[in-house]
């Protein structure tokens, strides 16, 4: 008999901060806060929070970088070897972004970091 997988969060998740931050001659600079909510309906969505603002130039780049951070985050709780199911919501609350340093990849590193420690937080305690 093949069991189900669990469905990936059981219970909300907030607050989930990183700050992925490399500095060498190709720099990264990422900073998100996400709340992950259980969803009725399995798969996964992911939306800034209403009224979130960053201060960042050109405004033309969140966007992309948020889409990245969604990716990563996605990406990461699909992977088979954490076996769950994603039904979830993701919402970023906070984001940081600096003009140097700041681009897609940084931003879906932020987004695998974030999923991480959302799943560490749900896996029982040993």
């Amino acid at each position: 008999m093949t069991s189900v997988p669990p469905r990936f969060p059981p219970y909300p998740i907030r607050g989930v901060h990183v700050l992925h931050q490399k500095q060498n001659c190709a720099p990264h600079f990422a900073e998100i806060t996400v709340d992950f909510e259980p969803s009725p309906a399995e798969g996964f969505a992911f939306e800034p929070a209403e009224g979130l603002t960053v201060e960042y130039e050109p405004a033309a780049d969140l966007p992309r970088f948020f889409a990245a951070a969604a990716a990563g985050i996605e990406e990461q709780l699909s992977l088979p070897e954490h076996g769950v199911v994603p039904a979830t919501r993701v919402v970023l609350r906070q984001a940081r972004a600096h003009r140097f340093g700041s681009h897609e990849l940084a931003f879906k590193i932020a987004g695998y970091l974030a999923a991480r420690q959302a799943l560490a937080r749900t896996e029982p305690r040993r």
